[in-house]
């Protein structure tokens, strides 16, 4: 990696699962990979180029990215200037809950966002004041929490009202069985016939219905998994050698590698970022 990619990794002090990550990158490539929290991030300047949803994007200067827990993406700089951008991590049981008062439910649990790249003012500006209270450490616990129910707000507001009834095709439903079962079972040692009997699937038709649908093996989808279970095991400082054979990584080394690929750093320099 070269001096002009650099990566910082800030908690909140106040919420707690909300993480903000600040990169400024050339040269570096994210692998294909998912995170278990909402994603919301605004690409500030240079042009940042991903896949997600299925789809190929080029998000030019404020511009916003939205993903879903488990949405499968990769991003690197698109153009001649360096990329830099923010992106807000939260935990799903932090958002939710802000989901349904938004839409005026008892529960929001699966709200997913139907749109990954958007030309919102108003919803970059939500996401850039709350990034600016993290990384100032300015404000109040309240400060935080409302600029996070107004980032919610406003994705009830360009979904429009949140149906936990809607319909979900039945290949979609027994993917998602099968994504719920790795999540489940993410320190195990599974196989592709666990999972692939768990969404009551043949195992190659299972197979290629992920790769299609979420654009990544389930292999390969194990490995994020493990790598974000990981890295929630180094946020609550959990010491890095207790971590690494918990998730089914051969050593240190292969540990390292896969981390990298995902959040552009060591998982020690990522547990040194966040304990500052």
């Amino acid at each position: 990696m070269k001096q002009d990619s650099q990566f910082r990794f800030i908690k909140s002090e106040h919420v707690q699962g909300l993480t903000l990550l600040q990169a400024t990158m050339s040269d570096f490539s994210y692998d294909r990979h998912a995170h278990g929290e909402y994603c919301f991030g605004v690409t500030l300047t240079g042009r940042q180029d991903f896949f997600g949803l299925g789809a190929y994007h080029r998000s030019p200067p404020g511009n916003v990215i939205q993903f879903n827990p488990g949405d499968v993406h990769d991003g690197h700089s698109g153009g001649d200037e360096p990329l830099h951008y923010v992106m807000l991590y939260i935990d799903p049981e932090q958002l939710e809950p802000l989901f349904a008062d938004a839409a005026g439910l008892s529960s929001a649990q699966g709200f997913r966002v139907s749109e990954t790249l958007l030309p919102d003012p108003v919803m970059r500006q939500h996401i850039l004041d709350l990034v600016r209270l993290i990384m100032l450490n300015v404000g109040s616990n309240i400060e935080q929490e409302y600029a996070l129910y107004r980032i919610a707000v406003r994705a009830q507001q360009r979904e429009g009202k949140f149906d936990p009834n809607g319909l979900v095709r039945e290949a979609d439903r027994l993917l998602w069985r099968g994504r719920d079962f790795i999540h489940d079972h993410v320190s195990s040692d599974i196989s592709l016939e666990d999972i692939s009997q768990a969404a009551s699937l043949s195992k190659y038709h299972f197979l290629r219905l992920f790769r299609r649908q979420f654009g990544i093996t389930p292999h390969q989808y194990v490995l994020s998994c493990r790598v974000n279970a990981a890295r929630r095991e180094l946020d609550a400082g959990v010491p890095l050698n207790d971590v690494v054979y918990r998730y089914g990584f051969a050593d240190l080394s292969h540990f390292n590698r896969r981390f990298k690929r995902i959040y552009a750093m060591t998982p020690k320099q990522y547990q040194e970022s966040v304990a500052r």
